[in-house]
C-alpha cells in the first residue's frame, strides 16, 4: 500500500497496441492503493476493466476500428488533433470537477497534456514506442514541417493551445519531448538511445504480467516452435499467411502457431498441414516462451515480446514505424527484414533455417533478452509514477 492514497488518472487513446502497453502499470498502480482512472472510448473498456482502474469513457473519432488511417504524414497528424479538440470538452465534464493528483497520457492524449497544464497538475507520459533524441527536430521532424498543410496545421495546433487553457502554446514545444516521460519499450529498440535525455525519459522497457495471460503448451513431438502474427491491425493478409503455410507446413520438427486475426477467413488458406494451427487470436507471450522463432510485423508491442523472450525474428513490416523497427531488429544481429512482396514460402523458410541455425544470433538474443528483462518493467513503472506523485 502507498503511504498516500492519490488520484491518478490515465488518458489513452483506443488503439488496442497503445492501450495493452499501459494495463500492467495501471493494474499495479491499483494494486498499490491508489484511485486510478482511465479515461478512454467504450471500446476498449473490456480490456481496462479487469485492471481495476475505473473507466471514464469518452467518444473517440480516431479511425482505429477500420484501420483506415489517412497516408498523407500531415493528414495522420490532423487526426490526432481532431481528437484533442472533441476530446478535451469530455475530459473536462469528467474531471474539472474531480482533478487528478496526477495525469499519466499516451503519446496520442494531446487533450490530457492541456487539461493538466489548465489544472496546474503533474502529468507523465506513457510511451509505447521511441521517444524523440537530441538532434530529432532537424533530423526528422523538419522534413514533415516541409511538407505540403504543414503551415495550416501548425497555426491550427497554435491557436488550439491559446483556446483550450494550456500553459504550453506552441505546437513545437507541446508535441515535444514532455518533461518527463516513462517509455514502455527496451532500449535496445531505441533509435539515436546514446542521444535521449535520460534526465526526462526512463526505459522501463515493456511492462507485462508473467501471470496476466493464459497458459499454452507445446504440442507433444514439437522439437522447434514458431509463432506467425502480424499483430492485431495489420491481419487483413491471406496472401501472406497462405506463403507462412506453404513455407513452414510439413517442415521436418517444426510446428507453427498462425494468428491471423478477424479479417482473414482460414477457409482462404487451403489445406492445413497438421503441423500448423491457425487462430484468430492466441495467447501470444505464453507462446513466445516457449517459442524457437517469431514472424512479426516489428510492431514496438511485438518487438518487445520477442526479445523478452529471447527468440530471433522475421520482420515483416506492414505500416508506420514498422518499418524503421525491422530494420532495428536487423541492426541488433537478431532478424531478417523480408517486405510483404517479397514474403514467398522460399524466402520465409530460408530465413527461419537460417536464423535458428546461426550461433551468433542465439547469443545475441540471450544477451538482448537479459537485458530487457533488467530495465524494470511494471515495477519501475509504477515505482516512477508514485514518486511524481
Amino acid at each position: 500500500m502507498s503511504r498516500r492514497r492519490a488520484h491518478i488518472a490515465m488518458v489513452g487513446i483506443p488503439a488496442v497496441s497503445h492501450v495493452l502497453p499501459s494495463l500492467d502499470v495501471i493494474r499495479e498502480l491499483v494494486a498499490r492503493g491508489h484511485r486510478v482512472t482511465y479515461a478512454n472510448d467504450p471500446a476498449v473498456a473490456h480490456l481496462i476493466e479487469p485492471t481495476g482502474a475505473e473507466l471514464v469513457p469518452y467518444t473517440s473519432v480516431l479511425p482505429v476500428a477500420d484501420n483506415d488511417w489517412p497516408e498523407d504524414p500531415i493528414g495522420a497528424m490532423s487526426v490526432f488533433l481532431d481528437e484533442a479538440v472533441q476530446a478535451l470538452p469530455q475530459l473536462r465534464a469528467a474531471y474539472d470537477t474531480d482533478p487528478a493528483d496526477l495525469y499519466l497520457y499516451d503519446i496520442g492524449a494531446y487533450a490530457a497534456r492541456a487539461l493538466a497544464e489548465s489544472q496546474n497538475r503533474p502529468l507523465m507520459q506513457l510511451s509505447p514506442t521511441f521517444v524523440a533524441w537530441e538532434g530529432y527536430d532537424t533530423e526528422v521532424a523538419a522534413h514533415l514541417w516541409a511538407l505540403p498543410g504543414a503551415d495550416a496545421y501548425r497555426a491550427r495546433f497554435d491557436a488550439w493551445l491559446k483556446e483550450c487553457g494550456a500553459s504550453t502554446l506552441t505546437m513545437e514545444e507541446f508535441a515535444g519531448r514532455p518533461g518527463n516521460t516513462v517509455a514502455t519499450i527496451t532500449r535496445a529498440m531505441q533509435p539515436q538511445a546514446d542521444r535521449v535525455d535520460t534526465s526526462t525519459v526512463t526505459f522501463v522497457g515493456p511492462c507485462f504480467d508473467p501471470a496476466g495471460e493464459e497458459e499454452w503448451a507445446r504440442p507433444a513431438g514439437a522439437e522447434k516452435v514458431l509463432l506467425v502474427s502480424l499483430g492485431s491491425a495489420y491481419t487483413r493478409q491471406p496472401e501472406f499467411y497462405r506463403q507462412c503455410v506453404a513455407a513452414f507446413g510439413d517442415l521436418p520438427g517444426w510446428h507453427a502457431v498462425l494468428q491471423i486475426g478477424k479479417y482473414t477467413d482460414p477457409a482462404d488458406l487451403g489445406a492445413i498441414p497438421a503441423n500448423v494451427e491457425v487462430h484468430s487470436w492466441v495467447p501470444q507471450r505464453a507462446i513466445l516462451d516457449r517459442a524457437d522463432a517469431f514472424v512479426t510485423h516489428a510492431g514496438m508491442g511485438g518487438c518487445g515480446e520477442g526479445l523478452l523472450a529471447g527468440v530471433p525474428m522475421i520482420a515483416v513490416p506492414q505500416g508506420a514505424e514498422q518499418f524503421m523497427n525491422a530494420d532495428r531488429l536487423v541492426e541488433l544481429g537478431i532478424a531478417r527484414r523480408i517486405d510483404t512482396a517479397d514474403a514467398t514460402a522460399e524466402a520465409l523458410r530460408a530465413a527461419l533455417l537460417e536464423l535458428t541455425g546461426d550461433p551468433e544470433v542465439a547469443r545475441r538474443s540471450a544477451q538482448l533478452r537479459a537485458a530487457a528483462r533488467s530495465e524494470g518493467g511494471t515495477s519501475r513503472a509504477a515505482d516512477l509514477v508514485g514518486k511524481l506523485v
